[in-house]
């Protein structure tokens, strides 16, 4: 064995090691995981059962058309909410001391906040599914088949992947936790902000210009196409240039300010 596959080895054993930290506190800490799940399905049930029959109507359908025009956007909410999770957990690492003690041990440095990255994923993609369900149990139906199913969750999961990373840097940067639990708070109305909850011909000509060029849009679009059978066009393109110029930029971010503190 080589010393760069002794070496890679050993940075995916630290890696999975601190993964297998993570997923132990979902365990014994459920209340994000509550929150993370509650409170898009608390946006759900209001959305469908109190505003659904008029925006319902709007759209030329019923609350139960409002219902699978919505779920794209609730789904991408439970996302953005994951990012707030990621952020207070890292900012937990960073001011208890934990981190210095892990500097001082022979580990793969970044294993660290890939442990939290893997560990969010874990979780979100958990909350996505079980606000689907929910979702359906009220009215959302879509027509895809397994294939477009899977689709749609390998968008969900690349968008979460780059926010999560995003919530790994803010994070990091924050002073104290209560920072990092309100810096990333805008990501969960930029839903709000595009196509989640009314189509962007309805607004007024400079909000509409920001909800179609902004990162939630076509990824709300995508998963809505793919759910539904219907062309997904560029915005798959566009959901993909996105996450990756997300991801991208917030790795670069988390490391340098990891190296640094």
């Amino acid at each position: 064995m080589t010393t760069s596959t002794t070496t890679a080895a050993l940075a995916l054993q630290d890696c999975s090691t601190m993964l297998r930290r993570q997923l132990r506190h979902l365990q014994r800490y459920p209340s994000m995981t509550l929150m993370l799940v509650g409170m898009p399905v608390i946006f759900l049930l209001l959305f469908v059962y109190v505003l659904g029959g008029t925006l319902g109507a709007g759209l030329g359908g019923d609350r139960g058309a409002y219902a699978t025009y919505v779920t794209p956007g609730i789904l991408l909410m439970t996302v953005g909410t994951a990012v707030s999770g990621t952020s207070v957990s890292v900012a937990m690492d960073m001011t208890e001391g934990i981190i210095a003690r892990f500097r001082t041990m022979a580990i793969f440095r970044p294993s660290v906040l890939t442990g939290h990255v893997l560990g969010s994923m874990v979780q979100t993609m958990l909350s996505v599914l079980v606000v689907a369900c929910v979702a359906v149990l009220v009215g959302f139906r879509p027509a895809a088949g397994v294939g477009g199913w899977l689709g749609a969750l390998g968008v969900i999961a690349v968008f979460s992947f780059a926010l999560i990373w995003l919530g790994v840097a803010l994070g990091m940067s924050a002073g104290s936790v209560e920072t990092a639990s309100n810096t990333p708070m805008p990501l969960m109305l930029l839903p709000f902000l595009g196509s989640g909850f009314v189509p962007t011909d309805s607004m007024p000509a400079a909000l509409r210009w920001f909800a179609d060029h902004q990162p939630f849009t076509p990824v709300m679009e995508a998963v809505r196409a793919l759910l539904m059978g219907t062309p997904v066009g560029a915005n798959a393109v566009a959901a993909l240039l996105w996450s990756v110029a997300i991801a991208g930029g917030s790795y670069v971010w988390a490391i340098r300010r990891y190296n640094r503190r």
